[in-house]
């Protein structure tokens, strides 16, 4: 019952379409909803490993590396995470976290540091994260507190990270560290750390509404090789941000996935239950409920793929369009569902029905990799800026 028209648009080409289909039959086959939060770690391994065999963990590395297109492909990106989210929120989770958790070695690794870790994550046989969030800063990346001050043979590293994507359970760690090139942002450091180095702790797991893998983790002494700094000293800051900047926008396509599925089980839910003489779907204010849904998920539609084509066709820097994709697409997609549960009543709010799960699974996108009201800050001053020119 999926709109899948957008298709048509001219963001896309014949090979988006293609991955499109095939995906969504992969997802069709593979895929359940289900998972219990007692399992959650080894469901995210399995679907890590499923998805890198089924070869969608290719788009998430260059072609020199065993992936897909010769550099990082946005659009591609962002339709495989709306689809996935629209099929398991889970699924959606384990693909993103291959790609953010890769990224930054994409752009700024080196030959060697890019053939240790890529084929690996395209294959799915690494387990990606990206360790960014701390304790005390959050949205204030260069708040940082985690240094890492230079010893005879590379680096002493200390601190804490906090809320880390598939901490406990990754192979490696892109870590954030400060090393004090200057104050602020300027002064932060990206360094590769496999899990099992000596020093690296899981402190605590932390138990979010909707189950995933995140964990605390704590650097005690840790001793780092030179060779494992990626890219440019003091450029960490600069560095997580263009990654960002590639995955934000998926973000926003995430809960485009979790909009749709919302807007399909009120459809399906609309046009099967019996009110009075006739069904649900024939009442006003549920007809207007549908109709602002379809406007919601349009709109986000939109803004995502125009971002992302930006990116890929156009080659600009599109932080603009992928904070007001993220920003439009991940709040109004909370209200969508919202109003999906609305439409289903009692059911709406019982474990376990579809609704109920997309309503616990959408509340962190419009809090990770910018939160929303990061998002305004970013429009406001590009807009500003471009009026003062």
């Amino acid at each position: 019952m999926v709109d899948r028209s957008f298709l048509d648009w001219p963001f896309f080409d014949d090979s988006h379409r293609q991955l499109a289909d095939e995906l969504e039959s992969w997802c069709a086959a593979e895929l359940c909803d289900e998972h219990g939060e007692e399992d959650v770690d080894d469901a995210c391994r399995s679907l890590v490993s499923r998805l890198g065999e089924g070869g969608w963990l290719r788009y998430c590395v260059p072609a020199a590396y065993g992936g897909v297109h010769e550099t990082l492909d946005v659009r591609s990106l962002a339709l495989i995470r709306e689809t996935l989210a629209r099929h398991s929120g889970l699924a959606d989770f384990a693909f993103a976290m291959q790609g953010l958790g890769s990224g930054t070695i994409t752009l700024f690794g080196t030959e060697a540091q890019k053939q240790a870790y890529l084929p690996a994550v395209a294959a799915g046989t690494k387990i990606a994260a990206f360790a960014l969030t701390e304790p005390r800063s959050g949205s204030d990346v260069a708040s940082m507190e985690t240094t890492a001050d230079e010893a005879p043979d590379g680096y002493l590293v200390n601190g804490a990270k906090t809320y880390i994507s598939n901490g406990g359970i990754a192979d490696y760690y892109v870590l954030f560290a400060r090393t004090g090139e200057a104050p602020g942002a300027k002064g932060i450091s990206t360094f590769l750390v496999d899990a099992d180095t000596p020093g690296l702790e899981m402190s605590e797991r932390i138990r979010v509404i909707a189950p995933h893998p995140l964990a605390t983790l704590q650097f005690s002494n840790m001793e780092l090789a030179a060779d494992t700094l990626l890219g440019e000293r003091g450029r960490g800051f600069a560095q997580a941000m263009a990654t960002l900047d590639i995955f934000r926008t998926t973000v926003g396509a995430a809960a485009l996935g979790f909009a749709r599925r919302a807007l399909d089980e009120a459809t399906g839910r609309a046009l099967g239950r019996k009110l009075g003489q006739g069904v649900l779907a024939d009442n006003p204010i549920t007809q207007s409920k549908l109709a602002e849904m379809v406007l919601d998920v349009d709109a986000s539609a939109l803004l995502i793929y125009r971002a992302a084509w930006l990116k890929d066709v156009k080659g600009q820097r599109n932080s603009r369009e992928a904070a007001l994709a993220k920003l439009h697409a991940t709040d109004r997609a909370q209200i969508v569902i919202d109003k999906a549960v609305q439409i289903f009543g009692g059911l709406g709010v019982t474990h376990g029905v579809p609704v109920e799960s997309l309503y616990r699974e959408v509340r962190a996108l419009r809090i990770y990799e910018g939160a929303s009201e990061v998002q305004k800050v970013v429009i406001a001053r590009t807009h500003l800026a471009e009026a003062n020119k």
